[in-house]
């Protein structure tokens, strides 16, 4: 008989986690490939960039894709101009929330969802919208450490 530790570890079934089950089945069908991590989550790669769906059940049950950057050493050093950065874009955009954790920028889009939720499509319109607003908050903080620049060289 073989050890039950070495047998490879498959999903819960999907009346377990049915909103998980559900993203499982959509991002399949879009040809992402996706898999389990170690936290629970659906991780996929779209345009060579990690995301994950986080599916929280309950009274409400709510599906959150996110993704998390590292900043680069390009970008200004200053945690309240990052801030500000952040704090724009959630202001700017619909669904999308944007932080900073770790020298790491976290943006997230969350939705709650019903059984007769077009989890296909929420999921593919929430993607574009996070790997978006990574871009704008990227271009948002350049362009304010330009206009510092700017100012520095006015005075």
């Amino acid at each position: 008989m073989t050890d039950p530790t070495s047998l490879p570890s498959f999903p819960p079934p999907p009346s377990e986690h049915p909103l998980r089950g559900r993203v499982l089945d959509a991002l399949i069908d879009e040809g992402f490939g996706p898999n389990i991590d170690d936290d629970g989550d659906v991780a996929f790669t779209v345009q060579d960039q990690q995301l994950f769906v986080r599916c929280m059940e309950g009274d409400f049950t709510v599906m959150r894709v996110f993704g998390q950057w590292q900043i680069g050493d390009d970008v200004p050093q200053d945690a309240l101009t990052r801030l500000m950065a952040c704090n724009e874009l959630t202001l700017r955009l619909n669904v999308v929330k944007a932080g900073i954790a770790n020298e790491t920028l976290v943006v997230t889009g969350e939705h709650v969802v019903g059984p007769d939720t077009d989890i296909k499509g929420l999921l593919v319109v929430t993607t574009q919208l996070v790997l978006s607003a990574v871009h704008l908050w990227h271009e948002t903080i350049m362009g304010r450490a330009q206009g510092e620049t700017n100012e520095t060289e006015q005075s």
